[in-house]
């Protein structure tokens, strides 16, 4: 198979992933969701899982299809806003359909 060129690839579909890494506290998760409900977005994936000693630590990772890079960057700037959570990282995954 002959890779993409460039502007091939920009056009495949975009999956952004967040993955954020908290203390485990009862809103963290609800603040997370509440960044996609309010603008009328359900994730294409949520996983969660405690982790650490006493399970004190949470990573939840996200995936959410057809938001721009702009709108990732701007979620996840949000959810580094939210208490308790320590790091969010982003990517993006695009799609062949082979």
């Amino acid at each position: 198979m002959l890779p993409l060129s460039a502007t091939a690839a920009d056009k495949l579909p975009v999956t952004c992933c967040f993955s954020v890494h908290a203390h485990a506290e009862p809103g963290t998760m609800p603040r997370i969701l509440e960044l996609f409900a309010k603008r009328g977005l359900v994730p294409t994936l949520w996983h969660s899982a405690t982790y650490g000693t006493d399970q004190a630590l949470l990573t939840i990772d996200v995936q959410m299809g057809g938001l721009d890079r702009d709108v990732m960057n701007y979620i996840a700037a949000c959810m580094r806003q939210i208490p308790f959570v320590e790091v969010v990282l982003t990517s993006e995954k695009r799609s062949t359909s082979d």
